[in-house]
């Protein structure tokens, strides 16, 4: 087998692509690619643009220039209830479940696009497996739910979808590192086992590193840095900037007053 024919095809892929809130523009030429199969996560600090990329792709916001490709098919400025149907499922930042709606109804919610009810019922089941707390709580209303459970229904409700790609926000805001470390491990549990290809954008970037096989790191709406993550694990700026590791001899220089190389 050739290298080409051994190296997944991306199921996801971005082409310089602008997007912008009025006149403030959120990510500059931006382009990216996910191959099927692998956890990719985007890296950066509050208000680099993270969450605009994964509300551009799933359709919630119209890219200003550049192009949107997932599985072969341009989905550029799509509809998000077709992009939904094309098999791409999006967790948003902040959980948003329905909070007036169970548990099973919200899951339930999740499946909508689907005809199958034997495997609609299958997944049902599975994402008990996953988070057993959730079957517990199968007749309670979603609102009532602490934060750390809705999290769990989030993702749950998006895997009821069946979907090809996950695009998951920030889903360990808010949480205990307790809550956080449970959470990861389902996520790469859930990448493993079902194959689902996984988009993540977290601003932990040592668990989202350690879960993620593929990683870029955006700066004010522009990627500076692309690689896999066991080697930008090893990278000084990232060692500095984001794991919070000082090389010895650093004489305590403030972070923020030194410049990145992104080299």
């Amino acid at each position: 087998m050739s290298q080409a024919e051994a190296t997944p095809k991306p199921i996801l892929q971005l082409l310089n692509v602008e997007s912008a809130y009025g006149p403030v523009k959120a990510i500059r030429g931006v382009s990216l690619q996910v191959r099927r199969g692998e956890i990719a996560t985007v890296l950066g600090s509050n208000g680099a643009g993270k969450s605009t990329i994964l509300k551009t792709i799933s359709g919630i916001i119209d890219p200003r220039k550049g192009s949107i490709e997932f599985n072969g098919m341009d989905i550029t400025a799509c509809d998000p209830a077709f992009v939904v149907q094309s098999g791409l499922s999006h967790v948003p930042e902040g959980r948003e479940v329905f909070p007036l709606l169970s548990v099973r109804d919200n899951l339930l919610m999740g499946a909508y696009t689907r005809k199958d009810r034997d495997g609609v019922a299958r997944d049902m089941q599975t994402v008990f497996g996953y988070f057993p707390i959730l079957k517990e709580r199968e007749a309670q209303d979603a609102g009532l739910l602490s934060g750390g459970q809705q999290q769990m229904l989030s993702i749950s409700r998006a895997l009821m979808a069946n979907p090809d790609l996950i695009l998951l926000d920030e889903p360990s805001l808010g949480l205990s590192p307790k809550l956080t470390k449970e959470i990861f491990e389902i996520v790469v549990r859930i990448n493993r086992e079902r194959g689902t290809t996984i988009l993540l954008v977290e601003q932990n970037a040592n668990m989202a590193l350690n879960a993620s096989d593929y990683g870029y790191v955006l700066e004010n709406g522009r990627i500076v840095m692309e690689d896999t993550c066991e080697r930008l694990r090893e990278k000084d700026d990232i060692k500095e900037f984001y794991l919070g590791m000082k090389e010895d001899g650093a004489r305590g220089e403030r972070r923020w007053k030194k410049k990145k190389n992104w080299r």
